[in-house]
């Protein structure tokens, strides 16, 4: 007994400790991000010349700033709040659009319902370099040059194919039988999906969510291709446009945005990781 013991307990320390690997791993990009955007300049800079320095804790008491220079002489509130603005707009019209289409799919019989949802998944692989162009074109065409909603009109080109074969996958792990039931049962095609398939499926329509706003927040191409007025940018390009000047980065404050942008972000994953999880895995099932 004593020798199984001893693998059960070696297998259960090498398991927490590739947990806390995979953790530290996890983290280090915040602690780097926090580190750096309240060390003074002294500490950030000296690390290669000084041998005594230690790069990973303070070597002098933290400052603000970085924080006051990222808030009082950068436009970071307003590149926020239109980064907001440009994502809740796409959000509504990708899952407007997304919802019944995966819908729809998942019900279509034979080869064609295959065969259309890897057309559509297929559409949001084209890299955004080769689209940029005859995008630009359109842009011009509609008169929307340097204003924001050209890019609300681009973003649901990927955000909407990506979202419908996510949609698709989980509506597909929904039985047809509770639908067929509540039919029989009295109800609409549309009551059903309204009453039955959408409460159902609130995992799916909040991955789908959650995966159309944050790649509508780390966009850069097609923000820096539309967007010239710095008052009308978003957090991905205006961030790097006013702390990267020529050779000089302003490395403090483009930590703390970085930092203040990503915790919401890690909060909401970590609030709904439950319902993320499921709805990606079930967006994994094929029917």
């Amino acid at each position: 007994m004593r020798p199984r013991r001893l693998v059960r307990y070696a297998k259960r320390v090498v398991l927490y400790l590739v947990a806390l690997a995979f953790t530290a791993f996890a983290v280090f990009p915040f602690y780097w991000m926090l580190l750096t955007a309240f060390k003074a300049n002294r500490d950030l800079y000296v690390g290669g010349t000084v041998l005594t320095h230690v790069p990973w804790i303070f070597n002098a008491p933290p400052t603000l700033e970085h924080i006051e220079l990222l808030f009082r002489q950068t436009l970071y509130l307003t590149w926020v709040r239109n980064t907001i603005w440009i994502g809740l707009v796409v959000v509504a019209i990708t899952l407007v659009l997304a919802v019944p289409a995966g819908y729809a799919l998942a019900r279509l019989t034979g080869r064609w319902g295959e065969r259309l949802g890897i057309g559509v998944f297929l559409t949001y692989l084209v890299p955004p370099t080769l689209l940029f162009l005859p995008f630009s074109r359109m842009i011009a065409w509609l008169g929307l040059q340097n204003s924001q909603w050209a890019l609300v009109l681009v973003y649901p080109t990927f955000t909407v194919p990506f979202c419908t074969w996510l949609m698709m996958g989980f509506f597909r792990s929904i039985p047809r039988d509770i639908e067929e039931q509540a039919m029989i049962d009295g109800y609409s095609r549309f009551t059903v999906i309204r009453k039955v398939v959408l409460p159902l499926g609130i995992s799916g329509v909040l991955t789908a969510t959650i995966f159309a706003f944050t790649l509508v927040l780390q966009d850069f191409v097609y923000a820096l291709t539309f967007i010239s007025a710095v008052p009308r940018m978003t957090v991905s390009l205006g961030v790097p446009v006013a702390l990267v000047r020529g050779d000089v980065f302003y490395w403090g404050s483009l930590m703390a945005a970085c930092l203040i942008t990503s915790i919401p972000i890690a909060v909401v994953y970590n609030l709904f990781i439950d319902r993320f999880i499921q709805g990606l895995t079930a967006g994994a099932v094929k029917g």
